[in-house]
């Protein structure tokens, strides 16, 4: 994990002052991610919607810290995150005509 932290050593001093509430806030970003992706394995509805809800909270929380942090670093996330809401958005019919 060392190597990891050495790119960001932000998040690592901000997972430290949270202390085990990091390791739960992981676990329920996990748990929301896998769940998606079964849903839109599955073609679910929910699958979608879940997805461009994660996805969107995404890309608020790559512009906050831009902005707010001026991390720019983390503008690399926008264009990925734009591009996969472009593509679900193309595809919906796929998902919501079930």
């Amino acid at each position: 994990m060392d190597m990891l932290w050495r790119l960001n050593p932000t998040a690592h001093t901000g997972f430290a002052a949270i202390g085990n509430w990091a390791v739960a806030l992981m676990v329920v970003v996990c748990a929301a991610c896998a769940t998606a992706a079964a849903g839109l394995w599955r073609l679910a509805r929910w699958g979608y919607w879940m997805a461009l809800a994660i996805l969107s909270v995404n890309i608020a929380g790559d512009t906050f810290n831009a902005v707010a942090n001026r991390d720019w670093r983390t503008l690399i996330g926008l264009p990925i995150g734009v591009l996969l809401i472009t593509y679900l958005y193309a595809n919906r019919r796929t998902f919501l005509s079930i």
